[in-house]
């Protein structure tokens, strides 16, 4: 053991949450992410040889843990209480009236801004964070603490010993990380989130901690709602305590003395709202003096200490001059509106998507239409609505085109779906997508063939669909000319191609990408089918009788392997010599669970999830990944979880491992 890693695992814990404060919560980093990595990768390592010596307090502890069942209720001490809202200017001189009758004219406020997100408890032992739970209905909320561990803003440790301080805050996601996060679901076929408060909402309450930790939550800490060992005298005051305690406080809160002040403040804010980094829905006015705010005192919701000043949302009225199509990289078509720019929020806008035809249908939306335009949570321009008393009579309808504007493939819409798609996995609006996943591990597993060479591949027209690559190496010599490859690392390319070829064809079909073919579903077409070809001429009735396959996946298949692209590709792989039968060796000892579909939960003391699962195929059997009611058996171990509890519901056997043994005997 080396010497002095207690201290060096001490040091490199004290020296990254240095540099967390500076980075998340000061904004004044002093090294750069690489150099911060490097010391993160230390810790991890030395921690990883010494799993005793790890801190409360370390960086590593924030990635997330085991996912939950469910979370705990959390009853608030102090009741959390939610804001009166005021939507105009007089409103303010009204409470500042009331507030100064009742409790003196040389009334102080504080105004801050009004975050966009969800509210939260910090609870704190000793310095420690003991606890963290959302707002609920104020009374009583959820545990979500390891999910606040993940948030680098919350600190772990505060930056001196108090014996128990509750703060809340509340979480939000900043406007960048919010539009990235977007992008990811779009590319993933996921729905995507409304604005940043849902994104922060859906994320903070995640059973699974490392999806928020993923997601790059963020948190502004706004009130002490308990203190113990230090008295505070103002809400000014306890802010200021708050940032050297290491909490994160949302800048620019002022002292005003007068209603005129406050709205002063307030306009100010509202100027400002559309450039700041993350969303805000308005302002908050509160007393400063915390002990007026007791002889205010509260309604059974809100304070009579403080109103929140909602800004309207602006919008503007302009012209659509025409509606262009773009195609995403999962091959959805979607119609964007472009109109005569408009400033709005802080920045000038001229075009705003159109969502699909739904959408267009719903609001009525013609080219040539006066439309009224708005940023959704001051980020994303969406059309609100059309005016129709400018409308003149040329206003043209606007009509999804048969044919995909970037490939010309066919364009179809789903039974039950919104989005028209391009048919062609070949199309090059989706090519780099679908070739990333095509050489991904799950798929045919090409080593080196990662995001950036890919790219390089598109943009030398090296290839132009899948099958491609099993042609480069007609290509060497040039590629090696290419700056990022060089020789070895082209020999080693076309040799992972090359092996790639004798895959087994569950990996091929995975690797087509097939919309809800999964890689159990591709598995099962590979076992049943034997082939490509016995798949490309089988019907969609012959795949709805698969396990796990309903109409809309039998149909999918049917539909991909019957484009004239995709019989292409197949007969180019063939030549090249793509494997394209099944050699699996699927060892039937009986056929006694023949067309029974088992279903594995928990953890099995014997065997293995894949031995199991290996027995009961070797049986006649077939394995999912979830209870339904065409489930037979559930085979339960240690720790299951809601698979059982479903399965009871459904009423479907449920056994033992020693059951199990019995059945296979």
């Amino acid at each position: 053991m080396p010497e002095g890693i207690e201290n060096r695992i001490k040091n490199l814990v004290d020296i990254l949450n240095y540099h967390n404060q500076k980075y998340y919560i000061e904004d004044s980093p002093e090294i750069t992410d690489f150099q911060y990595d490097k010391l993160y990768e230390e810790l991890k390592e030395l921690e990883g040889i010494r799993p005793d010596l790890v801190m409360f307090d370390s960086p590593t502890q924030r990635v997330g843990g085991k996912p939950l069942e469910g979370f705990l209720k959390v009853e608030h001490e102090i009741q959390m209480q939610s804001l009166s809202d005021v939507f105009d200017k007089d409103d303010v001189h009204i409470f500042d009236k009331k507030v100064k009758k009742l409790v003196g004219d040389d009334t102080e406020y504080v105004v801050e801004k009004k975050i966009d997100g969800l509210s939260v408890s910090l609870e704190y032992k000793d310095g420690n964070f003991i606890r963290g739970s959302t707002r609920g209905d104020g009374f009583i909320g959820e545990d979500v603490t390891l999910n606040l561990k993940t948030i680098k803003s919350v600190p772990l440790v505060l930056k001196m010993e108090i014996p128990y301080i509750e703060v809340r805050g509340e979480v939000f996601m900043q406007k960048s990380d919010f539009l990235k996060l977007n992008e990811s679901q779009e590319e993933a076929e996921l729905p995507l989130f409304a604005n940043p408060r849902n994104a922060a909402a859906g994320s903070l309450r995640q059973l699974d901690s490392k999806i928020t930790a993923a997601r790059k939550l963020d948190i502004f800490v706004f009130n002490v709602q308990k203190i113990e060992g230090v008295k505070l005298i103002t809400h000014y005051e306890s802010l200021k305590y708050l940032e050297k305690l290491g909490f994160k406080v949302c800048p620019g809160y002022k002292i005003c003395k007068t209603s005129d002040e406050i709205i002063t403040e307030i306009n100010t804010i509202g100027e400002i709202r559309g450039e700041l980094g993350f969303e805000i829905d308005g302002a908050v006015v509160k007393v400063n003096s915390i002990r007026r705010r007791i002889l205010l005192g509260s309604t059974s919701k809100t304070p009579k200490w403080a109103i929140a000043y909602k800004y309207p949302a602006e919008q503007k009225q302009t012209v659509i001059k025409k509606i262009k199509i773009s195609v995403g990289r999962t091959g959805v078509l979607t119609p964007n509106a472009e109109f005569d720019p408009v400033k709005i929020a802080g920045s000038t806008v001229s075009r705003a998507t159109l969502h699909n035809m739904d959408f267009i249908n719903e609001k009525g939306i013609k080219i040539g239409d006066t439309v009224i335009i708005q940023k959704a949570g001051d980020i994303i321009p969406e059309v609100l609505e059309v005016d129709l008393t400018k409308r003149t009579g040329t206003e043209k309808q606007f009509v999804m085109p048969e044919f995909c504007p970037e490939c010309g493939a066919d364009v179809r819409r789903e039974n039950g779906e919104s989005a028209y798609r391009c048919t062609n996995i070949n199309c090059p609006a989706q090519l780099f997508r679908s070739i990333v996943h095509f050489a991904s591990r799950d798929a045919m597993n090409i080593d080196g063939l990662g995001p950036a060479i890919i790219d390089i591949l598109l943009k030398n027209n090296f290839i132009k669909g899948i099958a491609d690559l099993y042609y480069l190496k007609e290509h060497c010599d040039e590629l090696i000319t290419i700056k990022g490859m060089g020789k070895i690392s082209v020999d080693n390319l076309i040799l992972s191609i090359e092996n790639s070829k004798s895959n087994n064809i569950d990996r091929l079909i995975f690797g087509f990408g097939i919309r809800n073919i999964g890689l159990k579903a591709s598995q099962i077409l590979a076992e049943t089918f034997r082939s490509i070809d016995n798949i490309i001429g089988a019907s969609s009735e012959q795949f709805e009788l698969l396990p796990e396959f309903g109409q809309i996946m039998a149909n999918n298949v049917e539909l991909f392997f019957k484009q004239n692209s995709i019989i292409e590709t197949v007969n180019r792989l063939r030549i090249a010599g793509v494997n394209l039968v099944s050699h699996g060796n699927k060892l039937l000892i009986d056929e006694r669970f023949i067309d029974k579909i088992f279903v594995l939960t928990g953890t099995l003391s014997k065997y293995s999830r894949e031995e199991a699962g290996n027995i009961i195929k070797n049986h006649g059997g077939n394995v999912t990944g979830s209870v339904s009611g065409k489930t037979d058996f559930v085979l339960a171990g240690k720790d299951a979880g809601s698979k059982l509890e479903k399965a009871r519901e459904l009423g479907i056997r449920v056994i033992s491992e020693s059951e199990f043994e019995e059945l296979i005997k």
